[in-house]
């Protein structure tokens, strides 16, 4: 089923023995498009600290309105790697959670949601004889394609005969959680609803220009399907 982002903010966390926290935004990669971290605020048993949570250890099938389960304890949250998530996150820092979490690197091993429920094509795969001195260094220090749903919310959409609107969610499968379309706002261009385009166009993110780069003109995104909320 196809679900947008932007309403699963909010949603609570619940681990087997009680209320972990809250969803405040979600990491995705702009290589497979593809959701690997929930970033959630804890309550006041740990002090409001944030802490990424993958997708895999959510209860499959499970979509109770506001409520994710996960197959996890508060003293396993409690006691997780310590990350920053007001900073970028770092490849070392993956794989501390992924070595301390039941869940296995996707990086390396082609893990990813799809793993557990369905393969996702496309999932990066690094074979530590084949890393490029340069990937080195950037797998050492942040991971460049790990990006934040709610940074990129407002990025200027720009098609190959003009800009056409903003980005406003994303619409995502909720079995493997890969982001499938970007719903872009054209009310003060075109006047129209949140028009959805699939991910596939998507050439270039422009993070220092906040400018998403897609290969499909104005007119066929002004044609594209139009995004109804369900009621």
């Amino acid at each position: 089923m196809q679900r947008n982002l932007n309403h699963l903010i909010g949603w609570n966390l619940a681990a087997t023995d009680g209320e972990i926290g809250t969803v405040e935004d979600f990491y995705f990669d702009d290589e497979t498009w593809t959701v690997r971290y929930l970033i959630v605020k804890t309550g006041s048993w740990l002090s409001g600290r944030k802490v990424l949570i993958s997708p895999a250890v959510l209860l499959e099938h499970s979509w109770e309105p506001g409520l994710f389960p996960v197959r996890l304890t508060k003293d396993q949250v409690r006691n997780s790697p310590d990350i920053d998530t007001d900073k970028p996150v770092s490849r070392q820092q993956e794989a501390e959670l992924a070595k301390y979490y039941p869940w296995t690197d996707y990086w390396g091993t082609g893990f990813s949601p799809g793993a557990v429920w369905g393969v996702i094509p496309g999932t990066p795969v690094i074979h530590p004889g084949t890393i490029r001195e340069t990937d080195r260094i950037k797998i050492s220090h942040e991971d460049v394609h790990l990006m934040s749903s709610q940074r990129v919310k407002g990025y200027h959409i720009h098609a190959s005969d003009g800009d056409i609107g903003r980005v406003a969610d994303f619409i995502l499968e909720d079995q493997t959680w890969q982001i499938s379309y970007v719903l872009v706002d054209t009310h003060h261009w075109i006047g129209k609803k949140e028009m959805m385009v699939e991910v596939r166009h998507i050439r270039e993110v422009e993070w220092e220009t906040s400018k998403v780069v897609v290969d499909i003109t104005v007119d066929a995104i002004e044609n594209s399907t139009a995004f109804e909320m369900e009621a």
